[in-house]
């Protein structure tokens, strides 16, 4: 899970520290922490007090390999618990790492989607040596279990549930919180869909949509800042979030159109885009931006398909 997409999820801020007091509650004396791992790097995200002897800060990050919590078993969503780090854990550069921020002690609880995506744990720790009892452990793990179900409900609404690409919600939503950045759309509409579904079922045409998504991602991948989005039927959007040269904009628009038209012989498919470049001072008003996308789009279609307009 991407740390952009939990940091938009509503009343996210909130709910992690009422987990975080939750489980302060049930262990007083110790010190709380909620991590998220992207990639491989861990992120403290938020912790039970600033003030505390073991020294981690909010904001933090670690190569994941250099971490405890990267002996956590997330595929059988196992707690880890060293209750003396310096007599259960034999290596010396964990032991040297972990001595470096005064942890002597430590509860790792996985967070884990209820689709099985890794969101990170919740960290219980103790800069001397300490025991985890099998109560407060197991209520603990409930608190994650209700945090867990909460990231569910927000990856949903933000989803498409086809494609699992993001959704017309979550692009509203990345608009209003992160404004005025600059970049280029490029939507998206697939030439010759309709014949596909008329001809060989709905089913074909779904396995053509997730094809589509596939792909764009794939595509997409290596640009810094991207996103791709289902924003309905055979409608799909690419957003990338920076200024963009012209000469960019149009490479990216082909490599689109050539991913999207290799297709086997009785799929008569190609794509249509529709681009609006904008810049970090202009009123990037979204609704605004995917009309002039959509005439862009119609433009397109109408100069043969298989091709694509920029609203200039």
């Amino acid at each position: 899970m991407h740390s952009y997409e939990f940091q938009m999820y509503r009343n996210f801020d909130e709910l992690a520290i009422d987990m975080i007091e939750l489980a302060k509650e049930i262990m007083p004396d110790k010190l709380v922490y909620l991590t998220s791992i992207e990639d491989d790097t861990q992120h403290i995200l938020k912790l039970s007090s600033q003030d505390s002897p073991i020294m981690l800060e909010e904001g933090m990050s670690f190569d994941l390999k250099d971490t405890v919590c990267n002996r956590i078993d997330f595929n059988q969503r196992e707690v880890l618990m060293y209750e003396d780090i310096e007599e259960q854990i034999e290596s010396t550069r964990l032991q040297s790492l972990l001595r470096e921020v005064n942890i002597k002690s430590y509860l790792g609880i996985p967070i884990l989607t209820k689709s099985g995506d890794i969101f990170g744990t919740l960290c219980v720790a103790n800069h001397k040596s300490a025991q985890y009892d099998s109560k407060s452990v197991q209520l603990l793990k409930r608190v994650v279990r209700m945090f867990s179900y909460y990231l569910e409900l927000e990856r949903r609404a933000s989803r498409d549930e086809l494609t699992d690409l993001y959704n017309r919600h979550y692009l509203y939503n990345y608009f209003e919180t992160n404004p005025n950045q600059g970049g280029a759309l490029f939507l998206i509409d697939l030439d010759g869909f309709k014949f596909v579904n008329d001809t060989f079922g709905h089913d074909e045409g779904d396995l053509v949509l997730k094809e589509v998504a596939r792909r764009l991602k794939r595509l997409m991948e290596p640009i810094h800042d991207s996103k791709v989005y289902r924003l309905g039927g055979d409608e799909f959007l690419v957003k990338v979030a920076h200024a963009l040269p012209e000469e960019v904009v149009i490479e990216y628009a082909e490599r689109m159109l050539t991913v999207l038209k290799e297709w086997d012989a009785h799929l008569p498919l190609s794509a249509s885009i529709g681009i609006v470049p904008y810049g970090p001072d202009e009123d990037t008003d979204l609704s605004r931006l995917l009309k002039e996308a959509d005439v862009a789009l119609y433009q397109s279609k109408a100069s043969g398909k298989n091709t694509y307009q920029i609203c200039r």
